[in-house]
C-alpha cells in the first residue's frame, strides 16, 4: 500500500530508497559530465545539474500527478495527485544535494574545477552503491546478494565515470 493510500507522507528513507533516486544519480552524473566538457567549468556543470534536474522533477510530477489522476478514473483530487507526485518524485532531489555542493566548492574557488568534478562524480557512484545495498538489504540478508546489489548499481555511476576519463583524455 502506498503512502498517499494510507494518508502518510513518506519517510526521507523512503524517498531516498525509490528509483527516482536512483535516476537522479545518473541523471546528475551525465549533466556533469557532458556540461564540464563542453566547457571546463564547475559552474557550468551545477547549472545544467540544477536546471536539468527542476525541469526533470517537473515532468516527473507532472506526469505522475496525470497518471494519478488516470488510474482512479478522475475519482482522485487534484491536490492529492500532485501531493504524491512530488513525494514520489522528491529522491531525485534529495539525493541531487551532495554532488550540487561539491560542485559549488568548485564554482566558490574552495577547490580546483576538476576536482569539484571528479569528488562530485565519485560521491554520486558511492551513493548509488549505498542505495543498491540498502534495497537488498530490506528483502535479504545475504551478503554477497548486497555486495552485488552495491556493486550493480554503482556501476551505473562508474560508467559514468568511465566515460568522463575517455572524453576528457
Amino acid at each position: 500500500m502506498s503512502d498517499e493510500q494510507v494518508g502518510t507522507k513518506p519517510s526521507v528513507r523512503r524517498i531516498l530508497m525509490s528509483e527516482e533516486a536512483i535516476y537522479g544519480l545518473i541523471l546528475v552524473s551525465g549533466m556533469i559530465v557532458v556540461s564540464y566538457d563542453l566547457t571546463g567549468t564547475s559552474l557550468s556543470a551545477l547549472v545544467t545539474v540544477v536546471v536539468t534536474l527542476i525541469v526533470f522533477f517537473a515532468a516527473h510530477v507532472y506526469s505522475g500527478t496525470l497518471a494519478r489522476l488516470a488510474e482512479t478514473d478522475g475519482k482522485a483530487r487534484l491536490p492529492e495527485s500532485l501531493r504524491g507526485a512530488v513525494y514520489h518524485s522528491l529522491g531525485m532531489l534529495l539525493v541531487s544535494l551532495a554532488p550540487i555542493a561539491v560542485l559549488l566548492l568548485g564554482v566558490t574557488r574552495a577547490v580546483d574545477d576538476d576536482v569539484a568534478v571528479w569528488f562530485a562524480l565519485i560521491i554520486d557512484a558511492v551513493a548509488l552503491g549505498i542505495l543498491g545495498w540498502l534495497a537488498v538489504a530490506k528483502w535479504t540478508r545475504h551478503f554477497w546478494l548486497r555486495l552485488g546489489s552495491a556493486l550493480l548499481t554503482a556501476a551505473f555511476g562508474g560508467v559514468i565515470i568511465l566515460l568522463k576519463a575517455f572524453i576528457h583524455h
